[in-house]
């Protein structure tokens, strides 16, 4: 499943098992190098979707209700929420 498709519970939970794989088997180095890619993928759109949530929170909190603002994602693009 392509990250962008995923929920943060869903990608979340790949990463976990990504971990739990490489450290509890014996892999061929490619194959190792192969999940440890997958698994900072993974975590770099995990953190993203946090980024996302935080900021959507930071506004709440300031004006008590949610109100669309643009917010920057990794590589300086903007998007809003």
């Amino acid at each position: 499943m392509e990250e962008k498709n995923q929920t943060f519970e869903q990608a979340l939970a790949r990463l976990e098992e990504v971990v739990r794989e490489l450290e509890s088997t014996q892999l061929p180095l490619n194959q190792a190098l192969d999940l440890f890619a997958e698994g900072i993928a993974l975590s770099k759109y995990c953190n993203n979707l946090l980024e996302q949530a935080e900021q959507k929170i930071s506004i709440l909190m300031a004006d008590g209700e949610l109100k669309e603002a643009p917010i920057a994602l990794s590589g300086g693009i903007s998007r809003d929420l």
